[in-house]
């Protein structure tokens, strides 16, 4: 009862007051429909793939569903902290999908991304149901495959864990980013060179995305550090499987 009463006191007034709205991700209606369904079709197998892997993973794992269902909800809570870009006409916001990526793996970080922004969509007006496939692209699937490798060179490359998250969130980030302002570009183009009007919408972006860039770049590495030390348990299929060995050794 405590815990729907704090979630009631937390979503009503963000629900019914009223309040300034700003455009999240990209907005319904700003791409044409043909573009709209070339972002679906290239989403759409990298979130079968994450289904798949969700379902194969909770057959051996109970606690897999309700682990992507936690982090479904931080990503959403994340996501939703809009930062006004006026040149742009739009929000930053940062992303939460190189934490997901790195503790659930890539495909499943798809998948958290694509709850998120539906429910935003839905019931926020972030982002826009037209444009779900083209948000998705650019934050679920390029930030979580993005923040995911970014995880895993810097293993590989003898970084520790808590700097390798912190690299992962960063370039989860940055890599949304830059991929929404190519997907800008390429719909909204008309006659205008599409290069030169990415790196304007680029651009817009840096004011506000690369200190964002950093600070969920910190949130990563803070989250990972305390996964690692207090639920080690819930990383043993996980991208950060190689530090509870490390631990054990």
């Amino acid at each position: 009862m405590k815990h729907r009463n704090l979630l009631l006191s937390i979503v009503l007034p963000a629900v019914l007051l009223p309040s300034r709205s700003f455009a999240m991700h990209i907005s319904e209606g700003i791409l044409p429909f043909s573009w709209s369904l070339v972002w679906f079709a290239a989403s759409a197998p990298f979130l079968a793939l994450g289904l798949r892997t969700l379902s194969r993973r909770s057959a051996l794992d109970l606690s897999s569903k309700p682990l992507v269902g936690m982090l479904a909800a931080v990503v959403f809570i994340i996501s939703c902290m809009p930062v006004p870009v006026p040149t742009a006409g739009t929000c930053s916001h940062p992303c939460g999908t190189g934490l997901a990526a790195v503790v659930l793996g890539p495909t499943l970080g798809v998948v958290v991304a694509a709850v998120a922004l539906l429910i935003q969509a839905l019931f926020l007006s972030h982002g826009g149901l037209s444009t779900w496939g083209a948000n998705l692209f650019a934050m679920g699937v390029v930030g979580s495959f993005a923040g995911y490798f970014s995880f895993r060179l810097m293993r590989a490359c003898g970084a520790g864990p808590v700097l390798a998250a912190f690299t992962a969130g960063l370039m989860a980030d940055w890599a949304t980013y830059a991929t929404t302002a190519l997907i800008l570009a390429a719909g909204i183009k008309g006659t205008t060179p599409f290069w030169p009007l990415a790196a304007k919408i680029g651009l817009a972006f840096i004011p506000t995305q690369l200190p964002l860039g950093i600070i969920e770049g910190a949130i990563t590495a803070g989250m990972v550090s305390l996964l690692s030390k207090k639920r080690p348990d819930l990383l043993a299929r996980t991208a950060l499987a190689d530090i509870r060995g490390e631990e054990k050794r």
